[in-house]
C-alpha cells in the first residue's frame, strides 16, 4: 500500500522512523544515502564555456575572419586603417556575444525561482527533542512540526492534525485552501489524497505533526523542476531565422571574397593588394550592423508591449508571438474577472435574479435561514482599510458574504463555536453558531454532497418534506444555472441540541436553497477573441473548471461560436492517444475541461507536432513545464508565481486575454518592420561590392575603403533601420492568417528588390559620382592614385556620399514593398527623421572635420557633387514608385 493509504502508526512505521524521530547518526546516514533535500541542477555546461560559445558560432567566426586579416594586413601595410577596421569587427561580435549569453542565462534564474520557494529552516524532532535545521538537512523518517504559515519544506504524511488547511496552488494550481486530516485516504493517486502535505506548498492553517517521506527531486515539487530543466529549450522561430540568414549572408560573403581573390591572382594584382580586396569584399557583404540593430530593434519592441501590460523577458518571443498559430489559455482570471459574484438564487421552487444585490424584502424575510447560512458559513478574516471594511480569503465565500448583506444589511453575526472544514471527498464546509434559539449548524457545498444528506426544505416559512419531487425540481433548477455557466452551491441548515455542538454531524438538514455564482468575461475579451479569429489564429480553452462552466464561458466570450463545440474533460483525455489527441485537435472549437498540469503541456506538445506556433498562459508551478515546452509561455503578472514567471517568455501585467491579442499586433508588426529594415541594410551592400569588382576587374582606383564601408554599415544606416523597427503596426495587419512557419526573413523577392533593384540604382549613383570627381580634376583612364591624393580622398568622399544620400531616400521607400510612399504620412516616424539628421551630420563630420578626414581617408566635396549626386535619389524615388504601380498590374495578369 501507498504511504497516504496507510494509518499514521504504519507510515511511520514504514519509513523505520519513531514518533519521536530519528537518532542524529540515523539522520546523517540517510542524509549521505538521499543527498540533501533541494531542487537539484541538471548536468549543464559551465557557465564559461557557454559564454565563450557565443563568440564562436558561425557567424561570428567569420567576422573574427576578417577582423584577423585587417590585423594581418595592418601589419604588412600599416597606416590604411586596418587596424580600426579589425577593432569595429571585433566590437560588433562582443556586443552581440554578450547579448546572446544574457538570454541563455535566464534558464538559471528559473532554477533560482524553485528555490526559492523552499523554506530556509525548519522544526524537527530528533532522538525526542525538538531542533531546528536547514530544510536541505531533511531526511525521509524525520518528523516535522508545522503552524500556519510555515513552507512546507519536504513531502510529508499527517500523524497529528488540527484545523489544518494547505495551499496547494505552486504544485497543483488550486488556489482555495483544502482541509487536511490524518485518516487514511482509500484514493490511489497521491495528489487526490488528504494526509498528504506537499514541498513548496504553504500551511494557511493550523498545527501539524508529520513524517517526511519524500526530499529534494523525489518530491513532487522536485519532479516539476526536473521537467522544466529537462523540458528542452524551444528555439524561437525568430532565432533559426536570424542563424539561417546569417550563414547565408557569411557564406555568400566569404564565397565572393574567396572567389574574387583567385581571380584578382590570375589578373596580376599583388598578393596584399589582392589580400585587402578579399577582406573588402567580405566586409561589404557582411550586414556587421544587422545583430546590433535587431537586438535594438526588439528592445524597443518590448517598451511598446510593456506599455500595452505584456512584459518581454526574452527578445526574440517578440516577433515569435507574431507568428502564433494557437492560443492555449486559462479561464480564470484570464478570460473572467476573477471576481465571484453571486448571479442567481433559488429560493423555495422559484429562481430569482439577483440584480443590482437587491431582492424584495418579504422574500427575505421568509427565507431568512438561507441569507443567515450564506452570512456565517465562512473561514474568511474581515478587515478595515481607511474605514472600509472587507473580508479577505476564498472569493467564493466573500461573493456569498457579500450577497447577504446586501439582501439583508442586518443580518445578525453569531460566534462561530466549531467548524467541519471543507474535504475534497465531502464537497461541503458546515459551520455551528451560537444563536438565540440555540445550536445552529449551517452547510454549503456542491449540490450532488449538500442534498443527500436533506430530508426537509424550507418553502415560505415553513418546513416541508424533502421528497423525490422536490429533489427533481431543485436538480432541474441546478442544471438551468450550470447550463448558464454559472457554479452552484446549496445551502442547509439544521438546529441542534446543546450536547450536538461539540460533535456535529451533518445529517437531517434543512435545504435552504441553492446560489449561482458567476466569474464574468473580461469587457474586452470578446472583442480579442474576435480579432484572433480573423487573424487566423485558433483560441483553446484549458481550464480545470466544470465543462458546462467552461462551455458557457467560452460561448459568451466568442471562443465557441457553435451550439455544440467539442468538450475533452481530463478523464477522457487520459484515454486518448498521441495519435488520437493530435486528430482531436483538428475540431474548429474545442475545449479541454477538468485537465492537469501534465496534461497541458501534452497538449501543447500535439499541437507542436501538427505544427502550429503555440502560445500557453499559466501561473502555478505546476503550469512551468507546459510554459517551458510552448513556443511562447505567458505567465499571469498578479496572480502567477515566481516560477511560472521565470519559465515564461512574456508575462502580463493585468493578467487579461486581450493584452495577449495586442501583443500578438506588436509581434506581427516586429516581423514586417525586420524585414523593412533588412531590406534597407542589405541595399547598400550592393554599392559597397560594386567598388571592389570595378577596382579588380577594370583596373580603376579603389572607390570605396573599408573603413568607409563600416561608416555606413555600423554608423549612418544603424538609425535609420532603427527607425524602420519602430513602425507602428498597420491597420490591417490582424486581418491577414499567421505568416506561414516555411516563410523567411528574407525571401527571394525581398532579396532581389534589394540587391538587384535598390541596390543596384544605389551602385550605379555611387560609381557616377566618383568618376565625375575624378574627371571634373582632368584624371585619365589607367592612370594610378596614391591613397593619400587629395583627389582620391575626394572622390571617395564623393562615392560615399552619394551611397549615404541614396539610403536617406530609401529608407521611406522601404517603409513598404507595395504601398506607394504617397499612400501615408512619411514624416510621422520621429526615429527615421532623427536618423536622417544624424546621417546628414555624419556625413559632414567625416567630409568636413579634419578629424573625419584623418579616420575615414575622406577630403571636401564642392557643391557641385551634391547638385550632381542629388537628382540620382530623385530617380530612385521615381523608379520605386513605378515598380510599386505595376507589380499589383503583372501579378494580377498572371
Amino acid at each position: 500500500m501507498k504511504i497516504h493509504q496507510l494509518s499514521p502508526d504504519e507510515a511511520i512505521a514504514s519509513l523505520n522512523s519513531d514518533p519521536g524521530g530519528l537518532s542524529h547518526a540515523e539522520a546523517q546516514r540517510r542524509l549521505s544515502e538521499f543527498g540533501p533535500n533541494r531542487v537539484e541542477q541538471a548536468r549543464r555546461e559551465h557557465l564559461a564555456l557557454r559564454f565563450l560559445k557565443e563568440f564562436t558560432h558561425f557567424f561570428a567566426l567569420i567576422l573574427w575572419l576578417a577582423a584577423g586579416l585587417a590585423f594581418a594586413a595592418e601589419w604588412n601595410d600599416p597606416g590604411k586603417g586596418m587596424a580600426l577596421l579589425g577593432g569595429a569587427i571585433i566590437g560588433v561580435i562582443l556586443i552581440n556575444g554578450v547579448f546572446s549569453f544574457w538570454q541563455e542565462y535566464r534558464a538559471e534564474r528559473t532554477l533560482a525561482a524553485l528555490r526559492r520557494l523552499l523554506p530556509q529552516n525548519v522544526k524537527v524532532l530528533r532522538a525526542g527533542g525538538v531542533v531546528q535545521l536547514l530544510a536541505e538537512q531533511l531526511v525521509p523518517g524525520d518528523m516535522v512540526l508545522l503552524e500556519q504559515g510555515d513552507n512546507i519544506p519536504a513531502d510529508c504524511r499527517l500523524v497529528e492534525a488540527f484545523s489544518v488547511r494547505v495551499n496547494n496552488a505552486t504544485v497543483t494550481g488550486e488556489s482555495a485552501p483544502i482541509a487536511r486530516d490524518i485518516k487514511p485516504s482509500s484514493e490511489e493517486d497521491v495528489f487526490q489524497a488528504t494526509n498528504v502535505l506537499f514541498a513548496g506548498t504553504t500551511l494557511g492553517a493550523g498545527e501539524a505533526k508529520a513524517v517526511v517521506f519524500a526530499t529534494g527531486m523525489h518530491t513532487e515539487f522536485g519532479k516539476i523542476a526536473h521537467l522544466t530543466q529537462t523540458g528542452g529549450e524551444v528555439v524561437s522561430p525568430l532565432r533559426k531565422e536570424i542563424a539561417h540568414l546569417s550563414r547565408v549572408l557569411a557564406l555568400l560573403a566569404v564565397a565572393i571574397g574567396i572567389a574574387f581573390f583567385i581571380i584578382g591572382q590570375f589578373i596580376g594584382i599583388g598578393f596584399w593588394e589582392n589580400f585587402i580586396f578579399a577582406i573588402g569584399i567580405i566586409v561589404a557583404m557582411v550586414p556587421e550592423g544587422l545583430l546590433p540593430t535587431m537586438t535594438l530593434s526588439l528592445a524597443m519592441a518590448t517598451q511598446r508591449m510593456a506599455k500595452r501590460n505584456a512584459l518581454i523577458r526574452h527578445l526574440p518571443s517578440v516577433e515569435t508571438l507574431g507568428s502564433t498559430t494557437v492560443i492555449c489559455t486559462d479561464k480564470t482570471g484570464t478570460l473572467t474577472l476573477n471576481r465571484m459574484s453571486v448571479k442567481q438564487v433559488l429560493l423555495g421552487a422559484t429562481l430569482h435574479e439577483f440584480e443590482h444585490n437587491t431582492l424584495p424584502d418579504a422574500l427575505i424575510e421568509r427565507y431568512r435561514p438561507f441569507f443567515q447560512a450564506a452570512c456565517l458559513c465562512h473561514s474568511l478574516k474581515e478587515t478595515e482599510n481607511n474605514g472600509a471594511k472587507s473580508f479577505l480569503g476564498d472569493p467564493m465565500e466573500v461573493a456569498l458574504v457579500n450577497m447577504a448583506h446586501a439582501a439583508w444589511p442586518q443580518c445578525p453575526v453569531y460566534p462561530k463555536i466549531n467548524e467541519l472544514p471543507f474535504e475534497a471527498e465531502r464537497m461541503r464546509v458546515s459551520t455551528v453558531h451560537t444563536t438565540p434559539e440555540g445550536p445552529v449548524l449551517y452547510c454549503k457545498g456542491a449540490p450532488e454532497a449538500v442534498l443527500p444528506l436533506c430530508t426537509r426544505s424550507a418553502i415560505d416559512g415553513e418546513l416541508r418534506a424533502f421528497d423525490s419531487a422536490a429533489r427533481a425540481r431543485v436538480i432541474e433548477a441546478q442544471n438551468a444555472m450550470t447550463n448558464r455557466g454559472l457554479r452552484v452551491l446549496a445551502i442547509a441548515y439544521r438546529m441542534l441540541e446543546p450536547d450536538q455542538a461539540r460533535a456535529p454531524r451533518e445529517e437531517q438538514l434543512v435545504f435552504a436553497g441553492l446560489v449561482g455564482l458567476e466569474d464574468p468575461p473580461r469587457p474586452e475579451v470578446p472583442e480579442a477573441v474576435r480579432k484572433c479569429h480573423e487573424a487566423g489564429i485558433k483560441v483553446i480553452m484549458v481550464t480545470g473548471d466544470h465543462p458546462h462552466t467552461a462551455t458557457a464561458i467560452a460561448k459568451e466570450v466568442g471562443l465557441a461560436r457553435s451550439n455544440h463545440p467539442r468538450v475533452i474533460t481530463g478523464d477522457k483525455l487520459r484515454k486518448l492517444t498521441a495519435t488520437q489527441l493530435q486528430l482531436a485537435l483538428d475540431a474548429p472549437e474545442i475545449i479541454f475541461a477538468r485537465v492537469s498540469a501534465d496534461q497541458k503541456m501534452h497538449i501543447v506538445d500535439a499541437l507542436k507536432k501538427k505544427g502550429h506556433v503555440v502560445a500557453v498562459t499559466g501561473d502555478g508551478v505546476n503550469d512551468a513545464p507546459a510554459l517551458k515546452s510552448a513556443h511562447i509561455g505567458i505567465a499571469m503578472g498578479v496572480s502567477g508565481t515566481d516560477v511560472a514567471k521565470e519559465s515564461a517568455d512574456m508575462v502580463l501585467l493585468d493578467d487579461n486575454f486581450a493584452s495577449i491579442v495586442n501583443a500578438i499586433e506588436e509581434g506581427r508588426a516586429v516581423f514586417d518592420n525586420i524585414r523593412k529594415f533588412l531590406t534597407y541594410i542589405l541595399t547598400s551592400n550592393i554599392p559597397e561590392l560594386v567598388p571592389y569588382l570595378a577596382f579588380a576587374l577594370f583596373k580603376i582606383p579603389l572607390p570605396l575603403t573599408i573603413i568607409q564601408i563600416l561608416a555606413v554599415d555600423l554608423g549612418t544606416d544603424m538609425l535609420p533601420a532603427l527607425g524602420l523597427g519602430a513602425e507602428k503596426p498597420n491597420p490591417r495587419i490582424m486581418q491577414r492568417p499567421p505568416r506561414p512557419r516555411h516563410e523567411r526573413l528574407l525571401d527571394w523577392p525581398s532579396l532581389t528588390r534589394a540587391y538587384l533593384f535598390l541596390g543596384v540604382i544605389e551602385a550605379s549613383a555611387a560609381m557616377a559620382a566618383f568618376f565625375f570627381v575624378l574627371h571634373g580634376a582632368g584624371w585619365q583612364y589607367g592612370e594610378r592614385l596614391a591613397h593619400d591624393d587629395p583627389l582620391y580622398l575626394q572622390a571617395t568622399a564623393a562615392c560615399l556620399s552619394a551611397i549615404i544620400v541614396m539610403q536617406i531616400v530609401n529608407v521611406y521607400l522601404c517603409l513598404s514593398d507595395r504601398e506607394s510612399l504617397f499612400a501615408r504620412w512619411p514624416l510621422g516616424n520621429r526615429l527615421i527623421l532623427a536618423g536622417i539628421a544624424a546621417e546628414v551630420i555624419l556625413i559632414l563630420l567625416i567630409g568636413y572635420t579634419p578629424l573625419g578626414n584623418l579616420i575615414f581617408g575622406t577630403a571636401p566635396l564642392d557643391a557641385a557633387v551634391w547638385l550632381f549626386i542629388i537628382p540620382f535619389a530623385l530617380v530612385l524615388l521615381i523608379l520605386e514608385e513605378l515598380r510599386k504601380r505595376l507589380l499589383p498590374r503583372w501579378r494580377s495578369a498572371q
